[in-house]
């Protein structure tokens, strides 16, 4: 059988490792003509690249000038976020999570000449913060929030979100093993998800014509549990 995506065109930002880069390679697999959009993107067989700086809105209105119209729009864009309560709270270092998590995505909507869907990605800090993730909860919510105002907003391009819980991600950093096995003991599947488990939500949405407004919750039962 044809994929839906054979010969469509679409564009992951932040696709060089993690989540993104198995959503770009997931897209491709699937038929997809895909480009990867990233500060440092890395070669990757079958996928076209273009190096921009996503903080830039200069930048990214340039790198989509340059890509021109697309089918399927993937933000996935973002960097270890620090943990940081109130009372230590670093008002900097929150405005650049919020750049490149929230603002970025607003100038990358309003850039991409996009045809047909948007998925942008939120967390479920948002449904289950724990101390210290006021920021990181904050942003997630915003772009839920987001997500539905522009569903309004551009219909009849469809925009939803995917909402994952800890993934086995660059994003984690040195403690990576330790916050896994922390986590996987509190869940009831009883392990973190893998990146190419979420990639096949990004697909979902991608594909599923009557999906619009939507968070698509992918977390191992982190929210039930």
């Amino acid at each position: 059988m044809k994929s839906t995506l054979d010969g469509q065109r679409v564009a992951v930002l932040g696709g060089s490792s993690g989540i993104g880069l198995a959503t770009a390679r997931a897209a491709r697999d699937a038929g997809a003509k895909v480009t990867v959009v990233s500060r440092k993107p890395q070669p990757e067989p079958g996928i076209e690249t273009h190096a921009a700086d996503l903080t830039d809105p200069g930048a990214i209105t340039d790198a989509f000038a340059a890509i021109g119209e697309i089918d399927h729009l993937v933000y996935t864009a973002g960097e270890p976020l620090a943990l940081m309560e109130i009372g230590n709270l670093d008002r900097d270092a929150a405005r650049h999570f919020f750049g490149l998590r929230y603002f970025s995505v607003l100038d990358t909507v309003k850039a991409a000449d996009v045809t047909t869907s948007i998925t942008l990605t939120t967390g479920i800090a948002k449904d289950r913060p724990g101390p210290g993730w006021a920021v990181a909860a904050s942003i997630c919510g915003a772009v839920e929030a987001l997500t539905r105002a522009l569903a309004v907003e551009l219909a009849p391009v469809r925009v939803n979100a995917v909402s994952p819980g800890v993934v086995r991600s660059p994003l984690w950093g040195p403690d990576a093993e330790q916050v896994y096995a922390d986590v996987a003991r509190t869940l009831p599947l009883e392990r973190v998800g893998e990146v190419e488990e979420i990639a096949q939500a990004y697909l979902y949405l991608m594909t599923q014509p009557w999906s619009t407004g939507t968070i698509l919750t992918v977390d191992g039962g982190t929210t039930v549990a």
